[in-house]
């Protein structure tokens, strides 16, 4: 893939373990040469997150609960007292309650929804909040993560899928006012991933199975295809790309239906 993010360094935030889509990302960044920090919520996943830091040169990792605003306000500055600047940040954080990622959608609780809003899609705006005065003169990047669940029904997503729905949404606004300064904003949409997330949801070894027999590459994404992506995005290749959704699915959100032989 070459260097081509030599010199560059970025926050990414959301690294759960090895399997996790922001881990992809976080590899693929590294060995285009970027310099990385990260964060994580808690000692537990403080404890996975270290080893997998220090395989790729960064003893950046910082505490942060994006809830509250004095725990984000201490993470930026921990990292700006590290670095004045950053080139980009990948947002990959979301959460909803287990017990509500199976059945019907509309017996979400109002708890719920607001706290898998607030985490799941608000969050990123209180991140481009606190990262966009970091960015050089020359701009930057912001990238989140999202799912098809946000524009189709996919059984059992749920709430997620009105969350990502708004992220999604966010994105578009966000690259709207950050533009002017440079900064470009976008997600990438991957298919379904074996990740602690996607574990979560009900059905989801179903899901799975689906995407990868009906999808035109009849195959679901890898982690180095959406890592792949978001170097991309990250680099001066990606310059004029901004407020889009970049599916990483296999061609499975072109489908209008399964594959004839699985009809």
């Amino acid at each position: 893939m070459g260097k081509q993010l030599e010199g560059k360094r970025g926050l990414v935030m959301g690294v759960a373990n090895e399997r996790s889509i922001a881990w992809g990302i976080a590899q693929a960044l590294h060995a285009a040469g970027a310099e990385l920090a990260f964060t994580y919520q808690g000692e537990g996943f403080g404890k996975r997150l270290a080893p997998l830091a220090e395989s790729v040169g960064s003893d950046l990792m910082v505490d942060v609960d994006v809830t509250d605003d004095a725990s984000l306000d201490a993470a930026f500055e921990a990292i700006s007292a590290r670095w004045p600047t950053i080139d980009f940040v990948v947002h990959a954080i979301a959460f909803s309650d287990k017990s509500e990622l199976q059945g019907r959608f509309m017996n979400t609780s109002r708890t719920n929804f607001k706290n898998s809003m607030d985490i799941s899609c608000y969050s990123f705006i209180d991140v481009a909040r606190r990262a966009y005065p970091l960015m050089s003169e020359n701009g930057g990047t912001m990238l989140t993560l999202t799912y098809q669940g946000s524009q189709h029904v996919v059984p059992n997503y749920n709430v997620m899928g009105v969350a990502k729905a708004a992220l999604e949404s966010t994105t578009r606004y966000l690259a709207n006012d950050l533009g002017p300064e440079g900064i470009r904003v976008n997600a990438i949409s991957p298919g379904p991933m074996k990740t602690l997330a996607g574990a979560a949801i009900g059905g989801a070894r179903k899901t799975y199975k689906h995407t990868d027999m009906n999808a035109p590459l009849r195959a679901n994404a890898t982690l180095e295809a959406v890592g792949g992506t978001a170097v991309w995005l990250v680099s001066d290749a990606g310059a004029c790309t901004t407020g889009e959704i970049v599916h990483v699915d296999g061609g499975f959100h072109v489908l209008g239906m399964p594959q004839y032989e699985n009809l």
